[in-house]
């Protein structure tokens, strides 16, 4: 997904979640109804961040492409072309994923 139709506002960061994992470590496969809500996923599209006092705004901590941890129960979860994305404010992201 690459030219999102939509572009956030203020500190709000367009994230596409990774899926969680289909099968334990030991191989045994898990229904839907087991599986962790997603608390990773791709940075897609960012705002132009957030609006200071002074007029002036401040630059997002996270880059297009960075691989983030949000909280399990952040944001808000739409539809975009056919993709299902989450919409964060920069505070609900916990951590980039590096190395």
């Amino acid at each position: 997904m690459k030219n999102l139709k939509i572009r956030p506002l203020d500190d709000r960061i367009v994230v596409e979640p990774v899926e969680a994992e289909e099968r334990t470590a030991g191989g045994i496969v898990l229904p839907d109804s087991a599986k962790e809500k997603p608390q990773r996923g791709h940075v897609m599209a960012m705002g132009p961040g957030k609006l200071l006092d002074s007029g002036h705004r401040a630059p997002l901590s996270v880059s297009i492409g960075d691989e983030v941890i949000y909280g399990k129960y952040s944001g808000s979860d739409i539809e975009v072309d056919g993709h299902d994305v989450k919409i964060l404010r920069e505070s609900d992201i916990l951590a980039k994923v590096v190395g």
